[in-house]
């Protein structure tokens, strides 16, 4: 995916009722490690990966780039929220020249159930409709992950369209954060 290009980064930290939103630090390099090992976390991502590769390869500040949030739960990392540039060669598209903002995020499984998700994707999604105005964010996940399915549903995404790819049928959807706002 190419990376999100946005005039300031990184933000202040994004504060919720119960969450914080803030760019990566050396100290989350192990629970970046741990979502990507995970087979729960991965089960519709293209499985875990090894851990002694990640190990090797994780940087030390792993994540720092613009579009990606850690999202943090009493000083503690809990998953991590990203915001990427759909690439042209995928399928699902909703404008010409593709590009659009993809929305990705990654919580450990002790985080599933709660909430937090929703509540770090929302406020991600404020931000942003603030920091690229009237850009639409797609979403894209397997129909067999329900969870996602009913995360992207609650976000107020709308289903544009369905197709196969890595082996799996796709849900591809959109909104435009800010777009009620106006």
């Amino acid at each position: 995916m190419t990376e999100l290009a946005v005039a300031v980064w990184p933000p202040a930290p994004i504060s919720t009722a119960r969450l914080t939103l803030r760019e990566s630090a050396r100290r989350d390099r192990g629970v970046f490690v741990d979502l990507f090992a995970s087979a729960e976390v991965r089960s519709y991502l293209g499985g875990p990966q090894p851990r002694d590769e990640l190990e090797r390869a994780i940087p030390d500040i792993p994540g720092h780039r613009p579009g990606v949030f850690v999202v943090d739960l009493d000083g503690a990392m809990i998953g991590s929220i990203h915001f990427d540039r759909r690439d042209a060669e995928r399928p699902g598209h909703v404008r010409p020249g593709a590009g659009e903002v993809e929305l990705g995020y990654m919580f450990l499984p002790t985080a599933w159930g709660h909430g937090y998700a929703f509540e770090a994707c929302r406020a991600a999604l404020v931000w942003v409709a603030d920091a690229l105005p009237g850009e639409p964010v797609v979403l894209c996940t397997q129909t067999a992950n329900k969870s996602s399915l009913r995360l992207a549903a609650a976000l107020g995404f709308t289903e544009v369209e369905r197709f196969e790819e890595f082996g799996a049928e796709q849900w591809f959807g959109v909104t435009t954060p800010g777009a009620d706002a106006a």
